[in-house]
């Protein structure tokens, strides 16, 4: 098969021709239709993620058609369409057992744990467990686009924030993950209010449904502008970004009783941000962190999509190769442009 592979971190990817994966017992090997680019992909290639063991091959945005199953398999054929949590459950355990696969302890992730989908085939294991089954009416290239920046900022809206109606949500960082937060809590009749540094995203976050927006750039202070927009402080407020600034201003922003939830990685020199715990304490704040969401919930998402309440296909912003999908891994970290690129050629 061909794919995107690197012997080390940092170093710059090249595409390679390499062995075609075989499913185990209780996996199958899905033909990749397309496979969404995504800033957990640019971490994983700068050595931010101790499951990776190189060299690898990355990519966790992913759907396509299932070409082998292992002899276990029971709910998945061969020819079906299928997407995949980026966090996958193993099945057997106590976390699995209580239906949050999400944070099990021997999880599988394609492009982390495992080789992932910036390749003509992947291998994913505990398919009966993880798999989702696609109905006709989504193309590859939107499916995939679900399966980490918008089932992640779903289940943290809709799940963990418990965003209501009539609520304000506030939306730090207006890149893929922020955009499909704010598009989802619209759709469950928030106000949400997009933040970013950049006019362009900002503009964008409007086309999603933000009702305000605020430029960090322009401001001497975003959570207080925050607050004066909502007389009070947002409900909910998300740190879509992953940066010690956005944390901290996603806590601040926060009305008495309010929720924060963390989606963005804080991995390497962010590990340990400074949050204002005087604050937590005294206004009894929540603050949750947020893990991908688990297969049994993505029916709820779909139905959303098929209503057309939700449309994560405006969020593509770029259809591109596997050879162009090198640089713009690499570049990831800038955060240029709006929406989202999606690997569909192969």
């Amino acid at each position: 098969m061909k794919a995107m592979y690197y012997e080390a971190f940092e170093q710059a990817p090249e595409i390679r021709t390499l062995p075609d994966p075989t499913p185990t017992e209780d996996g199958v090997v899905i033909s990749v239709g397309a496979s969404g680019l995504c800033r957990s992909d640019w971490h994983g290639w700068m050595g931010h993620d101790p499951d990776i063991r190189l060299p690898h091959v990355p990519g966790h945005e992913l759907a396509g058609r299932v070409v082998a199953t292992g002899r276990g398999v029971m709910r998945f054929k061969v020819g079906d369409r299928v997407t995949v949590p980026f966090v996958s459950g193993c099945g057997h355990c106590s976390e699995c057992h209580s239906g949050n696969q999400q944070v099990c302890p021997n999880q599988f992730q394609p492009g982390f744990t495992h080789w992932g989908s910036f390749s003509e085939y992947v291998a994913i294991d505990y398919a009966d467990t993880n798999l989702v089954h696609l109905p006709d009416t989504i193309d590859d290239a939107t499916a995939a686009s679900l399966g980490c920046r918008f089932a992640t900022s779903f289940r943290a809206v809709a799940d963990h924030a418990r965003t209501g109606p009539g609520e304000w949500i506030a939306v730090h960082g207006c890149g893929g993950v922020g955009l499909s937060a704010i598009m989802i809590a619209t759709a469950l009749g928030a106000n949400a209010i997009g933040i970013d540094i950049s006019e362009e995203k900002l503009a964008f976050a409007r086309e999603c449904g933000a009702v305000a927006t605020v430029n960090a750039a322009s401001v001497a202070d975003v959570a207080e502008a925050v607050r004066e927009i909502t007389k009070g402080g947002a409900h909910v407020s998300i740190d879509a970004l992953g940066h010690p600034a956005t944390c901290f201003n996603s806590i601040k922003n926060l009305r008495r009783r309010g929720r924060h939830v963390q989606v963005g990685l804080m991995l390497g020199e962010y590990a340990t941000p400074q949050i204002p715990m005087a604050q937590v304490i005294s206004n009894e704040l929540e603050i949750y962190g947020s893990h991908g969401m688990q297969a049994w919930r993505y029916d709820a998402m779909l139905s959303m999509l098929a209503a057309g309440k939700i449309a994560p296909q405006k969020l593509i912003g770029r259809r591109i190769s596997l050879e162009e999908a090198v640089p713009a891994l690499m570049a990831l970290d800038k955060a240029e442009g709006t929406g989202i690129s999606v690997i569909t050629q192969f």
